[in-house]
Formats: structure tokens, sequence, C-alpha cells
């Protein structure tokens, strides 16, 4: 494609080297959609004429069927998708092929196929995402009133419907879903026509281009056009926050399914065996979805390194910007994908969950509560509740089992009304403020996720 400025031909090294038609073959559709864009744009400036932008038209999309049918031979020699598309153009319908790249460079092509790429991707993870909340709302739903301990410092704190705990990651994917549909803003405008980095003295209606393709609108500078990924870091940063949340979500279904817990029961559909142990039954899915996180990360800050030292406009590195892209859109897709099956899978262990919620100091802040609604300062109950506490372990006795003239000697402030919030039933449906858990306020929110996932 520059063999007028070259008097040698391209090293076969350099040609292996510098190919990226091994990833980047995947962009054909958003490549063949824009370069008919780009026909359309070259008859209404009256550069080729209808016949010629028919033939262009018709032998792309020749060409992207015989890709989707596994019959095109994308040659390496030819560098990327889109030299490949092109040159295959015109072989087969000659001079209007040659046409098709008038006042466009690779370097706009490029940026214009990569947003529409990411553009679908982006589409494509909010759905998995509203599949996975709607997965993870019938869990909560499937598990009614079951009862777990809530953790800070994975120390047992205060009781929770199993539900709300569940509830929490449909909350943060969510806000993850909204990130996506935020940056898809900024990235849904188009860049074709700004050239190689300056635009060209061939003037094409750029805003009909954008129109054809489903942009919102055209960049408005061509050296930030060609050499903009923003669209791509960010698209990364809410994959790669995404990914965490799902991280967290792993460490507790492992924590969950394990002997000590005992929480879930995970189907042996969505978990594997040992190759030693015939008894063991691991959370596979769950280990992995942790570990894939960090290659989330990673492409994140591979990209942001990429991009921090380069000149404007346009440079070679910016090849390396596909494959962090595409291994994380791939990544995440697989992950939300196999966790809404896993978690359409859960069973939970009221057993278990009852016998961890027995523990009497899961109430120890509704004790102090009490108090605060007697006229103590919650400092002061605070520390009695503490003194009580001791006395429990000293004694090895539990609240409900302490005598009223016993909670009398650390504070006069204790009736015999206290027994009652030592009530797990009582207990949780105190907790009615909003976003606290009780049965009530879990129930709604169930209705209330239900409703938003269902449109």
């Amino acid at each position: 494609m520059w063999k007028g400025r070259f008097s040698q031909p391209t090293s076969q090294l350099v040609q292996s080297y510098g190919q990226s038609v091994s990833f980047d073959w995947r962009l054909y559709a958003h490549d063949i959609r824009g370069s008919i864009a780009q026909s359309k744009g070259l008859l209404k400036a009256g550069i080729i004429t209808s016949d010629e932008q028919s033939a262009i038209e018709k032998g792309l999309l020749e060409i992207r069927q015989e890709i989707e049918a596994g019959q095109f031979e994308f040659k390496q020699s030819l560098e990327d998708v889109h030299m490949n598309i092109e040159s295959e153009l015109t072989r087969r319908i000659g001079p209007a092929g040659a046409k098709l790249h008038t006042a466009r460079s690779r370097n706009d092509q490029v940026a214009t196929d990569v947003r529409l790429y990411t553009r679908d991707a982006v589409q494509e993870i909010i759905s998995l995402i509203q599949s996975l909340q709607r997965a993870l709302v019938e869990a909560a739903e499937r598990s009614g009133h079951a009862v777990v301990p809530g953790y800070t410092h994975l120390q047992r704190g205060q009781p929770v419907l199993f539900a709300h705990h569940l509830l929490a990651y449909v909350e943060m994917l969510s806000r993850d879903s909204a990130r996506l549909a935020d940056a898809n803003k900024r990235l849904n405008v188009c860049p074709l026509g700004s050239g190689a980095l300056a635009g060209s003295t061939i003037i094409l209606d750029r805003e009909f281009m954008a129109a054809e393709l489903g942009f919102d609108g055209v960049t408005q500078n061509s050296m930030d056009a060609v050499s903009d990924r923003d669209f791509a870091a960010e698209v990364l940063f809410s994959i790669a926050l995404c990914g965490v949340h799902l991280s967290r979500l792993s460490e507790d279904v492992i924590l969950w399914c394990s002997a000590e817990f005992g929480f879930i029961t995970l189907s042996d559909a969505h978990t594997t065996g040992s190759s030693l142990m015939p008894q063991k039954k691991n959370p596979d899915v769950a280990e992995l979805t942790r570990g894939k996180s960090g290659r989330l990360i990673g492409n994140l800050m591979a990209l942001l390194t990429l991009l921090k030292g380069l000149p404007m406009t346009y440079n070679r590195d910016m090849q390396e910007d596909k494959e962090p892209l595409f291994d994380s859109i791939d990544t995440i897709k697989a992950a939300l994908a196999v966790f809404a099956e896993m978690m359409a899978g859960m069973e939970v262990n009221e057993t278990r969950t009852r016998a961890a919620t027995s523990d009497p100091m899961l109430l120890a802040t509704d004790l102090a509560d009490y108090l605060v609604n007697h006229g103590v300062p919650f400092r002061s109950a605070h520390e009695v509740i503490g003194k009580l506490v001791a006395h429990s372990i000293a004694e090895k006795v539990a609240f409900a089992d302490i005598p009223l003239s016993k909670y009398q000697e650390f504070s006069s402030a204790f009736e015999s009304d206290l027994f009652a919030c030592l009530n797990l039933e009582t207990a949780l449906a105190a907790r009615k403020g909003i976003g606290a858990p009780s049965p009530h306020n879990v129930t709604a929110q169930i209705a209330r996720w239900k409703e938003a996932l269902s449109q």
C-alpha cells in the first residue's frame, strides 16, 4: 500500500512482527459497515458514481458473507483486517474498489471500527449484567427468610437476610451497567473523515456518514479523533470494576460453600472434582472468576501505560490497544454468563445458616440500641454492652440466659422488656430504615428489582 515511496519490500520478520490481522480480524463486520458508509459519503460528494457505490457495497457484503462462512483467507502480508478486505474488494470489482479509500486513512478507519465494535460489545455486556442481576434476584427470592451473619473483618457482626446480602451485588452490578451506558455516550462519536490527522481537501459529509453508522455526532478535532482511545480506557475501567465486583461475589461463594460455612450448595454442573480426592466438590467457576478479575485490571493498566507517553497523533504503539480490549470484553462476557447460570442453580442450606445465626453475640448491638432507647448515651451503652459481652464469654452464658438482676448490675436502664430484643425475628423486623434488611424491606426490594429488570 506504500510501494510508491519504498524501493525494498517489507522484511518477512517485520511483516510477522507488525501484523495485527491475527486478532483484529474480528473487526471485519464493523470495518465493512464503516466502508459502506464511506462509499455513500463518496457518492454524495460526487467522487464515485452510483454504479461504483453499488459495486463496492455488493462486494463488501459478499466478503462479509464469506468471512462468516469461514471461507475467506486473511493474509498476514496485508497486515490487518482493513487492508485484507480492501485488497480483496479491489481484486473483485476493479478500480471502484481502489477509490474507496479516498479521503480516508487507516487512522480514522481503525478509530471508527474500534468504536463501532466497542459500542456493540458494551450493549452485550449490559445485557449480560442484567441477566446476572435477574439470577441474583431470583436466588434472593428462593432463599425466603434465611438469615446469615453479616460480617465485618470476616467476623460475625449482625444478622441479615441472605437475600439482602445477594441484593447488595445487584446494586453493585447496577452501577457497573450505568457506568458502561454512560461511557457509551462519549464513545458514540464518529471520527470517520478525520483522515490521517488533518482531514482532507476532499470534503465528505461527515455528519451524513455518522448518521449512517448510528453515531450521535462527529468528532470536532481531527488530531484528537485519530489518537483518542479514552473511550477504550473508560470501558476497560468499567469492565475491570465489574470484574472486581464479581471477584468479591466469588470470594463470598467460595466461603459459603466451604465445609466451615456450608451456607450454600452449588450444582454439580457448576463445580468440579479432584483427580485424587474423591469426596471433593470444588467451586471452580468462582475461583476462575476471582482469578480472571486480575486480567481485567491488567488489561486496563496495559492500555493506560501504552497511552501515557504518546505524542500526538497516531503512533503504531496504538495497535496494541486491541488485544487488551478484546480480551477484557471476551472475559467479562464469559464470566457474567457462567455466573448467572451458576446462581440459578445455587441452593441455600437453612440448617447451617440457622445454626450460624443462633450466635447470641449477633444481637449485642440490639442491646446497645435498647439502652439508647431508654435514655442511655450511645457511648455509654456501647461500654455497658462490651462489659456484658465479656461477662457472657467468661461465664459461658448466653445473653438470653442472663437474669434481669444481673443485667441491672451493668445498667439500671435495663427492664424486663429487654429480652424481647434478643429474638432474631424481632431484631430483623426492627431494621426497617431505608436500605436496612427487614423482611418487609427485602421483599419490597426484590419486587422493585424484578420490575426494573423485566423492562
